[in-house]
């Protein structure tokens, strides 16, 4: 089988589906059958990717602008990937929209549903395409592929997808060490854009009623791809009761965000919608306790291993810090629940299932051929 994986959200910055597509296919590639090949695909006028980026894997790297392509691919359905990229028995599109092909068996992937609800803050092809057009390339993909039950469920019920059409693939724990101190009394720390359905807002004025009855409470960091000049966030910030007390330090690398992570005295995913929840997981690996919402995938994934609360719920976030950070048992039970809780989530595990998925989908092609 001939696996064409579209790896350009891993291509510069990797994000969320950038981390996913890049230790996916890593993966893939120790699960491949010695008549397999997994080829990774690129497109971008000005970045290349290095033929060496994954041993074990090709790469077809298009020099091609990649707003260019996605306006041809989502609007037009052409070019047919092989024109670009050659034959192939299977072509996976790292998002919700279908890449044209003339015979591979073409496999999409759902991360989450948000752009149904607000896609502000998000790039020009999703606001432009995603809402409009996900549902029917969903619905005539061989194969979805989610990241969770509560992806599972989304999919069938809002995109009308068949529920066998559907493989559940999702991401692993990173290689990361338990932390040698198991508790610490770093900063808080929040990990996400600063898209709305992150809730940077909610979490910030959660924060300032935590100073309010706990003003020692440790500072809070916020991490990842910064805000707009226009964001509220930047007006909360500059709040006298937060200033000094609660930074944004903009996208941080791997190694920042490992040393964020080993620094924490607890790690906040305030979302309103997640389909799965990365910080959460990375959290528990590490071994810092964690408050999440109870949106979305969040209590699917984090289980008995942290507080969740209702992120609109007055008061129900900065209680749930104010506990953790106050109740060391508390904290030291969520450590030690969180480490077997990430221990069930294992990046050749998603492979395998994701090979099974390559494999029907491919089927199902060769029967509506």
């Amino acid at each position: 089988m001939r696996i064409l994986l579209d790896y350009r959200p891993a291509l510069v910055q990797r994000t969320g589906v950038g981390e996913y597509a890049h230790f996916l296919a890593d993966a893939l590639v120790s699960e491949l059958a010695p008549s397999d090949t997994l080829t990774l695909f690129s497109s971008s006028w000005k970045d290349r990717l290095d033929q060496s980026r994954l041993p074990g894997a090709s790469v077809v790297d298009a020099r091609v602008p990649v707003h260019f392509l996605n306006f041809a691919w989502h609007r037009l359905a052409w070019p047919p990937v092989e024109t670009l990229a050659g034959p192939c028995d299977v072509v996976h599109a790292l998002h919700p929209l279908l890449i044209p092909s003339r015979r591979a068996a073409q496999v999409v992937s759902v991360h989450d549903l948000y752009f149904l609800e607000d896609a502000r803050g998000a790039a020009v092809e999703v606001r432009r395409d995603y809402a409009a057009l996900a549902a029917d390339h969903a619905r005539r993909a061989d194969a979805v592929i989610v990241i969770s039950k509560y992806g599972a469920g989304q999919a069938q019920t809002r995109l009308g997808v068949a529920a066998d059409r559907i493989a559940i693939c999702p991401p692993g724990a990173p290689p990361w060490p338990r932390r040698q101190v198991p508790l610490s009394d770093g900063p808080i720390v929040c990990i996400g854009s600063s898209e709305p359905r992150k809730n940077v807002v909610g979490l910030l004025d959660a924060y300032e009623e935590l100073l309010g009855t706990m003003p020692d409470a440790p500072p809070l960091v916020l991490a990842g791809r910064p805000p707009d000049y226009s964001s509220p966030i930047l007006t909360l910030l500059k709040n006298p009761a937060l200033e000094g007390r609660a930074r944004h330090v903009g996208y941080v690398s791997d190694p920042e965000r490992r040393r964020l992570y080993e620094q924490a005295s607890l790690v906040v995913v305030p979302s309103l919608d997640e389909g799965f929840g990365m910080t959460a997981l990375e959290a528990m690996t590490v071994g810092v306790p964690l408050v999440a919402s109870n949106r979305g995938a969040l209590p699917e994934v984090v289980s008995d291993a942290g507080l969740l609360a209702d992120p609109s719920a007055n008061g129900a976030l900065a209680d749930a810090m104010r506990r953790m950070l106050s109740d060391r048992a508390l904290a030291e039970r969520s450590v030690e629940a969180g480490f077997r809780r990430a221990a069930l989530f294992t990046w050749r595990a998603s492979a395998r299932e994701l090979q099974k998925a390559y494999g029907d989908a491919v089927t199902r092609r060769h029967e509506r051929a």
